[in-house]
C-alpha cells in the first residue's frame, strides 16, 4: 500500500471513530436526562394531583358531616318540643295507668314518624313511665334508669347528652335528654335515642372510611364497625379504666386504630397491601366530635407513573430521532469520504497517464510514425478515462440503490431461505402456507399502515365536505384489535351512501375512535357486550350516534362529562371527552351524552351535513 492509500483510508477512519464516541456519548447522557426528567415530571404530577385529591377529601368529608348534622338536627328538636307537651306532663302528674298507655302510643306514632330508634320518659324517681317500644318485649316501660347518666345530668342542668350502648338492645346510639318541669318542680326526663345506622351505611356506600371520634379520640359512629370503641390515638392506661368502669360502652377494649402514619398520610394495618391514604379532619361536626374521612392516595399515584411513562416515551422517540439523524449524516460521511478517495485515485491515474502521454510526444519529434502511433495511443487513452469516468459514476449509482434495496432483498433472501428449507425437507404443502399467510400478512399490514399513516397526519386545520361512511371505516379499523380483544359485537346502521358531512376527516376519526374505545371499555366485562353506531339524516345535521349495553354513567359524572380531569377509571386523566368536544365545536357542531343506569350509555356527535 502506498502512502498515498495509506493517508486516504486514515481519512475514512478518523472522522468514523469520532463520530462513534460521540454517538456513544449521546446515548448515555440521553439516558440520564431521560431518567431525571421522567422523575421531575412525576413528582409535579403527582404533586399537583395530591392537591386535587386533598380538595375532594375536603368536599367529601364536608358532604359526610352535612349528613351527619341533618339527622342531629332533626331529632334534637324533638325532646325540646316534647319537655313541654301538656299532655306528657298532666300523664306523669297524675301517674294514672291509662294517661300513661296513651303517653306511650302517643311517642310511638312520633318514634315512627322521626324514625327515631326509641322515645321514652324516666319519672323523677328513675323508672321507665312510658316508651314508644312499649308492645315488643324489650319495652323499657318499668326499667329503672335512674343510673344512667344522661338521666342524672338531665334533671341537674335541664339537659344532656350521651353516646352509649343499650342496656337491652345493646345498640350503640346517641340519647337526648331534656328535662320535664312541672309547677312543684322536675317531673321526669324525656329521652330520644338516635341510632345512625342509616349514617353509616350511607358513608359505607361512598366507599370511604369515614369515623367520627369524641373529645377522648373515641371512635363512635363509623362506616367501618370493627373499629368502633377503638381509639385514634392509644389511650393512657388510667383513662381506659376509666372507661370499663363506667360500663357504657359495653366490653370494648378501647385499642388504638389500626392506622400508621405516613409521609403523604396514613396507611391502614389491618388490611393487606392497603393503599396509602389522605386523612381528612373536621371539627365540631357536633359538640365535641371530630369527623375524620380516608381517602386513597392511588389516583395520585396512577398519575405520576403514567406521566412518567408518557415523558419516558416522548424522551425515547426525540433521542431515536435524533439518533437515526446522526447516523444518516455518518452514512453520508462515509460516502462522501469513499467519493473523495476515488477522485484522488483517478487524479492519480490521470496524472500518470498524463506523464506517459508526455513521454509519448516527445517520441513524436523524432519520427513520424511513432507520433501516429503516439496519437492512436493517446486516442485510446482517453477512450479509457471517459470510460473510467463513466464506470465511477456508476458505481456511485449503484452504491445508492445497493443502499435502497439492501433491506428488502435481505428480507426476500430470508423467505427465500426458508422456503427452500420446507421443500427440501418435503413439507411443500407448509411452505405454500407460509408464503400465503406471509402474502395475506403483508397485505392486511399494507392496509392498517395507510389508515394509521393518514391516521397521524398532521392536520391543516380545514373545514370540508367529508365522507361519513369513509370517518366510520377508518375509526372501526384502528379499533379492531379492541373489539375483537373484548369480544363484543359491533354493529352500523343509517349509513346513507354519499352522506357528507362538515369537517375533517383526521380530527372526526380523532373523535369517533375515543368514543369506541370508551364504548367497548364499558362492555369489557360483559358476555354479551354490543356497541353499536347509528347514523341518522336530519336535514341540516348530521347525527352519529355510539351505544353500548355497559353498566351506564352515574348521575354526578353524567352532569360533570366534559370537565377537565375528570375521570372514573382507576389508571383513569379525563381528557379524551373534553378533546373530543372541543373538536366536534370547531366544526360547528356538539358532542352530547344520555345514560340510564344499568342500560349503557349513548354518545351523539352532531354536525352540519355538507351542501350538495
Amino acid at each position: 500500500m502506498t502512502q498515498a492509500d495509506t493517508a486516504g483510508s486514515d481519512l475514512v477512519a478518523a472522522p468514523l471513530a469520532v463520530s462513534r464516541l460521540r454517538l456513544a456519548g449521546f446515548v448515555a447522557a440521553a439516558a440520564v436526562i431521560g431518567a431525571l426528567l421522567a422523575l421531575s415530571v412525576g413528582a409535579l404530577i403527582e404533586q399537583r394531583a395530591m392537591a386535587g385529591l386533598r380538595i375532594r377529601a375536603n368536599a367529601s368529608a364536608a358532604l359526610h358531616a352535612a349528613v351527619l348534622r341533618s339527622e342531629l338536627d332533626k331529632q334534637r328538636a324533638l325532646p325540646l318540643v316534647l319537655a313541654d307537651d301538656a299532655d306528657l306532663k298532666a300523664a306523669l302528674i297524675s301517674n294514672s295507668p291509662a294517661r300513661l298507655a296513651v303517653l306511650s302510643r302517643k311517642l310511638e306514632a312520633l318514634g315512627t314518624q322521626t324514625r327515631a330508634a326509641t322515645v321514652y320518659v324516666i319519672g323523677a324517681d328513675g323508672v321507665t313511665a312510658a316508651a314508644s317500644n312499649w308492645r315488643r318485649p324489650t319495652s323499657f316501660v318499668g326499667s329503672n334508669y335512674g343510673f344512667r347518666p344522661y338521666f342524672v345530668e338531665a334533671l341537674r342542668q335541664g339537659y344532656a347528652e350521651q353516646f352509649a350502648l343499650g342496656t337491652v338492645s345493646r345498640k350503640p346510639g346517641l340519647y337526648l335528654a331534656r328535662r320535664v318541669d312541672g309547677p312543684a318542680g322536675p317531673l321526669g326526663v324525656v329521652v330520644v335515642k338516635l341510632e345512625f345506622d342509616g349514617v353509616e351505611a350511607a358513608w359505607r356506600a361512598i366507599g370511604e372510611p369515614a369515623f367520627v371520634v369524641d373529645r377522648d379520640g373515641l371512635v363512635l359512629i363509623t362506616s367501618q364497625p370493627a373499629w368502633r370503641f377503638r381509639a385514634r390515638e392509644p389511650l393512657p392506661r388510667a383513662k381506659r379504666e376509666l372507661l370499663r368502669s363506667e360500663g357504657q360502652y359495653g366490653a370494648a377494649t378501647f385499642a388504638a386504630l389500626p392506622l400508621r402514619a405516613t409521609a403523604g398520610g396514613v396507611a391502614r394495618t389491618d388490611a393487606p397491601h392497603a393503599d396509602p391514604q389522605i386523612e381528612t379532619r373536621l371539627p365540631e361536626v357536633a359538640p365535641g366530635w371530630t369527623l375524620h374521612l380516608l381517602s386513597t392516595t392511588r389516583p395520585a399515584e396512577q398519575a405520576a407513573t403514567a406521566a412518567r411513562w408518557i415523558t419516558i416515551l416522548v424522551w425515547t422517540l426525540l433521542s431515536a430521532g435524533l439518533v437515526w439523524l446522526s447516523l444518516r449524516r455518518r452514512r453520508m460521511l462515509q460516502m462522501a469520504l469513499r467519493d473523495r478517495e476515488a477522485r484522488l485515485e483517478l487524479e492519480r491515474r490521470v496524472e500518470a497517464r498524463t506523464a506517459e502521454l508526455t513521454e509519448a510526444n516527445r517520441a513524436l519529434s523524432h519520427e513520424v510514425d511513432e507520433r501516429q502511433r503516439t496519437e492512436t495511443r493517446l486516442r485510446s487513452l482517453q477512450a479509457d478515462l471517459v470510460q473510467a469516468n463513466k464506470l465511477a459514476s456508476l458505481g456511485q449509482i449503484a452504491a445508492g440503490v445497493a443502499h435502497e434495496i439492501n433491506q428488502p432483498v435481505a428480507a426476500i433472501r430470508a423467505n427465500a431461505d426458508n422456503g427452500l428449507l420446507l421443500i427440501s425437507r418435503g413439507r411443500a404443502e407448509a411452505a405454500g402456507d407460509t408464503l400465503s399467510a406471509i402474502v395475506a400478512m403483508t397485505e392486511r399490514i399494507g392496509r392498517i399502515t395507510d389508515e394509521l399513516r393518514a391516521f397521524s397526519r398532521k392536520a391543516d386545520g380545514r373545514v370540508e365536505p367529508t365522507l361519513v361512511s369513509e370517518v366510520i371505516d377508518g375509526s372501526v379499523l384502528l379499533t379492531a384489535s379492541r373489539s375483537r380483544r373484548q369480544e363484543a359485537r359491533l354493529t352500523r346502521q343509517g349509513e346513507a351512501a354519499g352522506l357528507r358531512v362538515l369537517g375533517e376527516r383526521v380530527r372526526l376519526e380523532q373523535v369517533l375512535v375515543n368514543l369506541l374505545q370508551n364504548a367497548f371499555e364499558a362492555v369489557e366485562r360483559r358476555a354479551d357486550g354490543a356497541v353499536s353506531i347509528t347514523v341518522r339524516d336530519l336535514g341540516d345535521t348530521v347525527e352519529i350516534a355510539v351505544s353500548d349495553n355497559g353498566p351506564g354513567l352515574a348521575p354526578e359524572v353524567e352532569r360533570a362529562l366534559f370537565t377537565p380531569f375528570l375521570t372514573t377509571k382507576p389508571r383513569g386523566l379525563g381528557l379524551g371527552l373534553v378533546i373530543a368536544h372541543d373538536i366536534a365545536a370547531d366544526f360547528g357542531g356538539r358532542l352530547s351524552a344520555a345514560s340510564t343506569p344499568g342500560q349503557g350509555a349513548t354518545f351523539v356527535l352532531t354536525l352540519r351535513k355538507a351542501p350538495a
